[in-house]
Parts: structure tokens; sequence; C-alpha cells
């Protein structure tokens, strides 16, 4: 049973960094307060460090990894059966929320995935069409068409301004991944 009376729709999107780490942010206060979250994420098939954290939190804090991201990076559109992982995924994050046992549900990667053509705006549109006026869902991602930006309540852009990515760091455990 939600303990909000209203739930909004948050989306973080925009090149820069803290999509990801606004939407974990807000599950981290959530729990706090004694509110339940589901994370669904999309194009994560990796052991980032939230799954770690998580488990401490694992009364309060549910989260599942569906479809991976190699196709990106091998510059080609995501095979059949990464579209099914994420299209299972979201349908399972849609059974989620309307399971009545959590409070806020969180689609990380949903709106990049939109663009990596793993899943349709169509998609996310009925997603939300669906959503329960006490649940809150929040939407992360780069490239968010403008349409979803309309349907949400509140938008976050994170814009890049400078990142040490540019000076040949990478990815550091516990701090991107």
């Amino acid at each position: 049973m939600s303990k909000l009376s209203k739930g909004f729709i948050h989306i973080y999107t925009g090149n820069g960094k803290g999509k990801t780490t606004a939407a974990l942010g807000q599950a981290l206060r959530a729990a706090g307060a004694g509110l339940k979250t589901y994370i669904a994420q999309f194009m994560k098939e990796y052991p980032y460090s939230e799954l770690q954290s998580v488990k401490l939190l694992n009364e309060f804090i549910t989260i599942e990894q569906f479809c991976g991201d190699e196709f990106v990076y091998k510059k080609q559109l995501p095979d059949e059966s990464e579209i099914k992982k994420a299209i299972d995924g979201l349908n399972k994050a849609k059974i989620k929320m309307m399971s009545k046992d959590y409070d806020i549900i969180i689609l990380d990667e949903a709106i990049v995935s939109i663009y990596f053509k793993l899943l349709t705006v169509e998609q996310i549109i009925d997603f939300i069409n669906y959503k329960p006026a006490d649940v809150e869902l929040i939407l992360t991602g780069r490239y968010c068409p403008e349409i979803l930006i309309e349907k949400a309540d509140l938008v976050t852009e994170m814009k890049e301004i400078k990142h040490y990515y540019s000076k040949g760091v990478t990815s550091r455990k516990g701090i991107e991944s």
C-alpha cells in the first residue's frame, strides 16, 4: 500500500553525469522515510556498485537489470534478444508498479533506451499512462523526447560543463560504476 497521497513524474536527462545518481539518491531518501522503491535498470548488465549498496537496504529498495549496451560500443543496433529483454523488463516494472508494493518506480536509462531502439516512446507513454495516482515515477537517460518532457511534472537536465573523461580518466568503481 503506497504511503504517498500523490505521485509525480520526474525526468532526469541531459548529457551530464548524475542522472542515475540523482534517481538512486531519491531512492535512498525515500528509504529513510519508510517508502519502498523498485528500480529497473536498462542497458546495464554490469555489476555497478549500487547493486551492492542496495543489498543493505533490501527491505526498502529492489533493483533489477534488464538488457545490456554492448551493441552501442559495436556501433550496431540491438539484436532481437536485447530488445526482448528490455520489453520484458518494462513489463516487469509495470507489474511491480501496479502491485501496490512500491511507492516509487525508477526506470533507469529507459529514455536513452528509446534512442537506441530497445524501447519505443509509445511503450514508455503507455507505461506512464498506467501509473497509479499514488506512485512516484522517475525516468532517466539522455536524449529525452519532447513528448515525455510534456508528460512529466518535474524535469531536470544534467548539463556537462567539464568532465575528467576528456582528460583520459576512465570510469572509477564507486564513483561512475
